[in-house]
C-alpha cells in the first residue's frame, strides 16, 4: 500500500511564501505522474501542477510564475514552492501519484492566505 503524507501548509499573510512537500512510501514514486490539487470550501478539486516522472511540468494558469513543482526521486518526495501568495489560494492542497490507472491521494495539507 503506497501512502502519501504532505505536510509544509500553514497560514501566510498575502505576498509570502509556503513549501510544501509530498512524502511517498513504496517503490512507484519515479515512475509515477505526481499531481497538486486544490479544494476551496464548496468548490471543486482542481488542479494546480503536476511533473512526470521526467519531469515535464504543466502549470494552472492561476499559478504560473508564482508556483514551482519538483520531485527529489531519492526521497521519493514532491514539492510545491508557492510564492507571492494571495487570498484566494486558500484551499487544502493534495498531492496525487499516478501510474497507468493507479492512482494514489494524499490527506492533504490546509493552506490560508490571510492577513
Amino acid at each position: 500500500q503506497v501512502q502519501l503524507v504532505e505536510s509544509g501548509g500553514g497560514l501566510v499573510q498575502p505576498g509570502g511564501s509556503l513549501r510544501l512537500s509530498c512524502a511517498t512510501s513504496g517503490s512507484m514514486f519515479s515512475r509515477s505522474t505526481m499531481g497538486w490539487y486544490r479544494q476551496a470550501p464548496g468548490k471543486q478539486r482542481e488542479l494546480v501542477a503536476r511533473i512526470s516522472s521526467g519531469s515535464n511540468t504543466y502549470y494552472a494558469d492561476f499559478v504560473k510564475g508564482r508556483f514551482t513543482i519538483s520531485r527529489d526521486n531519492a526521497k521519493k518526495t514532491v514539492f510545491l514552492q508557492m510564492n507571492s501568495l494571495k487570498p484566494e489560494d486558500t484551499a487544502v492542497y493534495y498531492c496525487k501519484a499516478t501510474l497507468g490507472s493507479i492512482v494514489y491521494w494524499g490527506q492533504g495539507t490546509q493552506v490560508t492566505v490571510s492577513s
